[in-house]
């Protein structure tokens, strides 16, 4: 299904920044550099979002916080809800890296994207990460056009992960739906083990922040319990 507009610039970003956000650690410096520029306004944007809302903040206070220009900013991102979502979204770039090296064998195509998925948590092992991922979905809930955002970009996921799988194992063609629906569940799957994972983390009483391991806990679950779901009947 081809991709016309705000989805076919989201998809080219998906893919163009694949490498940037997944480099090799012998980089260059001025690589490092523009890691740790775009880390510091990842992290800034999400604390002033979350101290201000997400209207409260201009893109120029964001850069001014992080003394960098308007074009240094969008050279990284496309706009305040790019920056705000770029938990999520990396997490999803190196999900197609790890499905576009996945070893296939007998699994099916749900439990093969499940795998590439706990591989890409797996990378997540920045221990700030889970956090941001946190302060990104909970402004993402009061956000409308991070809602937005966020569906463009899913979009054009799904589209980058069903050319892999029909390029790498032919899987798909005209008129059959079952890759689509495949990488559907998968991602119904993730989101509903995501927002038992906020809504864990807003629990009173609790501590300690969320982690990726246990976000990893509940996708095995919430995916474990697919086969049930499509079996579910209203009968008693």
């Amino acid at each position: 299904m081809p991709l016309s507009g705000k989805s076919a610039q989201v998809a080219s970003s998906v893919a163009a920044t694949l490498f940037a956000v997944t480099a090799a650690p012998n980089s260059s410096l001025r690589e490092r550099k523009k890691r740790r520029t775009r880390q510091a306004l990842i992290d800034t944007a999400l604390e002033l979002f979350t101290r201000r809302g997400f209207g409260g903040v201009t893109l120029d206070e964001l850069c001014e916080e992080v003394e960098v220009s308007k074009r240094t900013f969008f050279r990284t991102f496309t706009s305040k809800e790019d920056v705000a979502m770029a938990p999520d979204q990396d997490l999803w770039r190196a999900f197609l890296e790890e499905l576009e090296t996945a070893d296939p064998g007998t699994l099916p195509v749900v439990e093969l994207g499940r795998d590439a998925l706990l591989a890409a948590l797996e990378r997540m092992d920045d221990e700030g990460w889970a956090r941001r991922m946190l302060l990104s979905r909970r402004l993402a809930e009061r956000t409308p056009s991070m809602g937005a955002h966020g569906l463009q970009f899913c979009e054009a996921t799904t589209q980058e992960a069903l050319e892999i799988l029909h390029r790498r194992f032919g899987l798909g063609g005209p008129g059959d739906l079952r890759p689509r629906l495949a990488v559907d569940m998968l991602i119904a799957a993730f989101r509903g083990a995501l927002a038992s994972w906020v809504a864990r983390a807003d629990e009173a009483g609790r501590t300690e922040p969320p982690t990726a391991e246990e976000l990893a806990a509940r996708l095995r679950e919430a995916v474990a319990a697919l086969p049930g779901s499509l079996a579910l009947t209203t009968s008693r």
